[in-house]
């Protein structure tokens, strides 16, 4: 019997010795991706549908939010309204750490009565050149009798800024076009397209 005991106490022992070593691998580890900040995010907007307020930014865990008051593009029978805003962003990355955008999520509302349309379109920049789409279509027509809401979560894949070495300046892009088309509508009714004045951006983190 007491040998039974010393080996289940033993085995106890042991258990726990290793519980402990995975918590204090898990509190070494942890840390590095969450404490991750970008030096600074400024962000420049432009265009003709851009709000006259500037976007703020805030940074929780990975993901990168660009806050702005919405843009829509309105028209009434028989225009076509286009309404474009650009953000550019920068990413001011501190030495020790690989870092690449690799989703985009945004949402927004649509109203098309019949004999109208509307469309978004949505192109991503980074580093200079457009970034490749894995899944997800980062554009949307909203046919006649449209009237909802819509949302897009856009998986992408541009290249990783690697700042082991030094630290890195890059800047992020989205070139945002919103396109009303009111041209066979009924007098009083119009088609209303509009960004609910948000953009996620969501980061891959790696310590060097």
């Amino acid at each position: 019997m007491k040998v039974l005991t010393a080996l289940i106490s033993s085995l106890t022992l042991l258990s726990l010795n290793v519980v402990g070593l995975s918590e204090v691998q898990a509190q070494t580890v942890q840390p590095q991706t969450q404490g991750f900040q970008f030096e600074s995010v400024p962000v420049t907007v432009f265009g003709n549908g851009c709000p006259s307020a500037s976007a703020q930014t805030s940074l929780v865990g990975n993901t990168l939010s660009v806050t702005f008051p919405r843009f829509q593009a309105v028209a009434v029978s028989p225009r076509v309204v286009a309404q474009s805003c650009n953000l550019r962003i920068g990413l001011n990355v501190p030495r020790g750490y690989r870092v690449q955008p690799i989703n985009l999520r945004y949402f927004g509302f649509a109203n098309v009565p019949q004999g109208g349309s509307a469309a978004l379109r949505v192109r991503a920049v980074f580093q200079g050149r457009q970034v490749p789409i894995s899944s997800n279509d980062p554009n949307a027509n909203f046919p006649a009798g449209f009237s909802g809401g819509w949302l897009k979560d856009v998986t992408i894949t541009p290249d990783t800024i690697d700042a082991c070495a030094n630290p890195v300046n890059s800047v992020f892009g989205i070139n945002t076009t919103l396109i009303a088309r009111a041209t066979n509508v009924a007098a009083g009714q119009r088609t209303v397209i509009r960004l609910n004045g948000s953009y996620r951006i969501r980061f891959n983190v790696t310590p060097c």
